[in-house]
């Protein structure tokens, strides 16, 4: 009589379980052989949590906010002139377009430095040398 039942054998390539890869935990990535990454902690948010608002029990939920507390949560609309601009305080400077050479490529290259005026952005497909460019203010050339 045959057996019908299916007893894998442990170090078949079909069996799942250890991949070999070690966690953030086995691994000893730092120098300090006491640190464990479960004790550097969480950084609490600056804000509320929804979990700590009004009508979260049965009794606010059932009497409602009232008007001043709604009126309280309201946040007032962005104005058009405290709109965000692409520059951002200690960020990267703006990106430039496309570029092209003073003589738009037609000429021979007489100069020694490369000099070329952006002409704005064709469609966004910039290639890795334009998306590199960033655009320097005429006051802050040398």
């Amino acid at each position: 009589m045959s057996d019908d039942t299916w007893d894998p054998v442990e170090d078949s390539p079909d069996t799942p379980g250890d991949d070999g890869v070690l966690g953030p935990e086995d691994t000893l990535s730092t120098d300090d052989l006491s640190y464990d990454p479960l004790d550097t902690g969480i950084v609490p948010p600056d804000r509320w949590s929804a979990a700590e608002r009004y009508g979260n029990t049965p009794e606010e939920s059932r009497r409602g906010e009232s008007l001043d507390q709604l009126l309280a949560e309201e946040e007032p609309d962005v104005a058009d002139d405290d709109a965000v601009s692409d520059e951002w305080e200690g960020g990267p400077d703006p990106r430039a377009g496309r570029l092209v050479a003073t003589d738009e490529g037609v000429h021979e290259d007489t100069e020694s430095e490369a000099i070329a005026h952006d002409v704005g952005i064709d469609g966004g497909a910039a290639g890795a040398e334009e998306a590199a460019m960033h655009i320097i203010p005429e006051e802050e050339v040398p």
